[in-house]
């Protein structure tokens, strides 16, 4: 009798411990799901929501000493980017520089890291040493020859071994230091005009759905013949009057006006003597979208009469096909 009254308690013991240990444990974790295609996971760690469509983006680029001359605003700004400007950390980039000009759209394809290229003279010697080795995109320049075709230009090339010109590793080594997102460079036709591009622009506009960065590398005002190296500060009326022509014509959604700024800004010829440096601001509207939003995101001056507007583009609709 004292034997099963003992093996009787032993049971009511483990009855209750087995029932304490189930309430009280805690539920076991789920399953992490997957990322998904609308996030990314940040260096910080975290995880950042992408854009249903990418913004778009033209940068004035400056003078090559952007890589280096801590005194210069626009090279703050630059590297304030992630955290200021796009904290979304994108697929991919595209690249349109002002200081890759051919007869007919062309895009690198490079399978490994680029090489960078220093296409300009007699600068300090660290700004030759300076490697900005981001791994290349040949999936994403196989798109833009995709797209291209498809809105209508029907000869687009490739080339294989051209890699980074300054217009787009100066501004990438600020934006992205760490040279671990794909880049692919697109060149300008400067034989072309302001609405070539535009429509280059718009051909490119599925790229946005894709998690890519599209921007434009020129500069706001380029007329290098007329830079003040002695310069007080101030700046020359003949840039002021072009760049406050430039933001008021984009802020107020008059991109016609910028396609036709030959014929509709003042001192065009003075701001612009060649054209190659303006003409990926219109890739980056047309990519935009007619009915995007232009905002300024960074104005400062060098030189004199070298402006580093740089503007980013809002679509207002919810497809980058419309």
């Amino acid at each position: 009798m004292r034997g099963k009254t003992a093996k009787q308690i032993l049971i009511l013991l483990l009855i209750v411990f087995l029932y304490g240990a189930f309430f009280d444990s805690p539920p076991s974790p789920s399953p992490s799901p997957s990322p998904s295609p609308s996030s990314s996971s940040d260096r910080r760690g975290g995880k950042v929501q992408l854009r249903e469509v990418m913004d778009t983006f033209f940068i004035s680029h400056g003078s090559p000493t952007l890589s280096i001359d801590d005194s210069l605003p626009a090279r703050h700004f630059l590297q304030s980017w992630q955290h200021k400007v796009l904290p979304e950390l994108p697929t991919a980039i595209l690249v349109v520089s002002a200081h890759w000009e051919t007869a007919e759209p062309t895009v690198n394809v490079i399978g490994g890291r680029h090489p960078t290229i220093y296409d300009f003279y007699g600068f300090p010697d660290p700004m030759y040493k300076i490697k900005y080795p981001a791994p290349g995109a040949p999936e994403l320049a196989k798109r833009v020859k995709e797209v291209l075709v498809a809105g209508g230009f029907k000869r687009v090339l490739a080339d294989t071994e051209r890699g980074l010109d300054h217009g787009a590793w100066v501004p990438l080594m600020l934006m992205y230091p760490e040279a671990d997102i794909p880049v692919c460079q697109l060149s300008v036709q400067p034989n072309r005009d302001g609405t070539y591009h535009y429509n280059l622009g718009k051909a490119l506009r599925p790229l946005r759905e894709e998690g890519v960065l599209i921007f434009g590398s020129g500069s706001a005002t380029h007329n290098l013949r007329d830079l003040r190296f002695k310069s007080d500060g101030s700046v020359v009326p003949w840039a002021l009057e072009f760049d406050t022509w430039l933001k008021d014509s984009l802020l107020e959604g008059r991109y016609d006006d910028i396609n036709h700024y030959e014929k509709e800004a003042p001192h065009a010829k003075k701001a612009h003597p060649w054209p190659e440096h303006f003409y990926p601001l219109h890739v980056a509207i047309g990519a935009a979208g007619e009915d995007s939003k232009a905002e300024l995101i960074h104005h400062s001056w060098s030189l004199g009469t070298l402006s580093y507007a740089s503007y980013r583009f809002t679509s207002t609709s919810n497809s980058a096909s419309s």
